[in-house]
């Protein structure tokens, strides 16, 4: 499950990234790499993107209360 967690963060950082490039400046990475929006290319990274979503959606309440690394281990300034 940490293996598919850990992908699934990198998938949404790399549609974060696409959706600040569009957001900026118009420009739709995914898109120009794969060969337009209407790729098949395209729409699997997208597909892939919006799962990635679900399964860190799901992995949170885990994440959140992962006690491996407590709130109290941090630095004051670190804390939320």
């Amino acid at each position: 499950m940490r293996t598919l967690t850990t992908i699934a963060l990198i998938l949404l950082i790399v549609g974060g990234l696409n959706w600040l490039a569009v957001g900026a400046a118009q420009v739709d990475l995914v898109a120009q790499l794969f060969g337009g929006q209407d790729s098949a290319l395209s729409r699997i990274v997208y597909v892939l993107v919006g799962l990635s979503a679900l399964v860190v959606l799901f992995a949170l309440p885990r994440l959140l209360t992962d006690t491996r690394y407590p709130m109290s281990d941090l630095p004051p300034h670190q804390r939320p």
